[in-house]
């Protein structure tokens, strides 16, 4: 069943797009929200067919919960992760998607490289990358931040597996023969349109003994529906400050296509309430709001309320 699906990042690439044309930008700067922009949208690209893949196979079973876009923070550590998957065994996947134009390759020392225009160059290893999530999924559990059911009065534990999903369209390049053995996780890079099988493989390879071992971890449909909401009720999402990340005041400057008239407009104050609704929103809600006034009427509105909001009448 699916239980969350993944956060609108469209609003992100707005406020971005709006501090590309402010007039207070050097030419390195604006070149770094480029490429900002681009990793977004390559990361929504990424994150969507691996969706599309796991909804196809999964979202409409009783047995499994599907969870996209899932952030959480524990003790100030921050899991930021794609996909996650739960069965009535309380087996889950976390798995981080990626998008590579060209591919993405590993070597024997287990460095990693994603190539553009037929070169490599060097990027986090996605296996570490993914682990530094399960350990902090872990933390939420150990801390009771997720309740988790009680068989005997003893607290069943999650086995957390992950798994990398590249592009179908990518081609992954890995080390051989012996070799490939001593880069661990190497086994957990698959494409996404693999995932499905490569998740029942993983089950199928189970011992006899491991899976009898799994039985009394076995939860009711209820239950596993519970786990996924109370996951989803600890979701923080990203409330990143594009401006201050590009050392940019958080005034919004005079658009370079701006008239000579133009005066630049003030700066967003922290939870200010939607105009519509009354909740609070957030300042990036309120810079985007600021950066599209003509749009929104000069209003600040919350997410909800300006999905809501009548489109204008064609030629208005």
């Amino acid at each position: 069943m699916l239980i969350k699906s993944a956060d609108d990042k469209q609003p992100d690439i707005d406020v971005l797009t709006a501090l590309q044309e402010r007039s207070d930008l050097d030419a390195s700067t604006r070149r770094r929200i480029e490429q900002e922009i681009r990793t977004i949208r390559a990361g929504i690209t990424g994150e969507r067919d691996a969706a599309y893949e796991i909804d196809f196979h999964f979202r409409d079973s009783p047995k499994r919960v599907v969870i996209h876009d899932l952030r959480i923070e524990v003790d100030g550590r921050v899991a930021q992760i794609d996909h996650l998957m739960i069965n009535r065994l309380l087996d889950m996947w976390v798995c981080e998607s990626k998008h590579f134009a060209e591919g993405v390759g590993v070597n024997d020392n287990g460095e990693w490289v994603a190539f553009w225009k037929g070169r490599p160059h060097g990027i986090p290893s996605p296996v570490e990358q993914n682990r530094k999530h399960i350990a902090v999924l872990n933390d939420a559990f150990e801390k009771g931040l997720v309740r988790l059911p009680k068989r005997l009065g003893i607290t069943l534990k999650p086995q957390i597996h992950g798994f990398i999903l590249v592009s179908s369209g990518a081609r992954i390049s890995r080390p051989k023969g012996p070799a490939a053995a001593r880069v661990d996780g190497l086994d957990t890079v698959v494409k996404v349109d693999q995932f499905a099988a490569a998740i029942n493989k993983q089950i199928e390879d189970m011992s006899t003994v491991s899976a009898f071992g799994a039985i009394p971890r076995l939860i009711s449909t209820k239950v596993l529906e519970d786990i996924g909401k109370q996951l989803v009720a600890i979701h923080r999402p990203s409330q990143a400050d594009w401006a201050a990340r590009f050392g940019l005041s958080s005034a919004i400057a005079v658009p370079r296509t701006a008239g000579p008239l133009a005066v630049p407009a003030a700066s967003p104050a922290a939870d200010q309430p939607c105009a519509s609704c009354g909740s609070i929103v957030s300042p990036k809600v309120a810079a985007y709001c600021e950066a599209n006034a003509q749009r929104l009427a000069s209003r600040i509105l919350c997410w909800d309320c300006q999905r809501r909001r009548p489109k204008p009448a064609a030629g208005a």
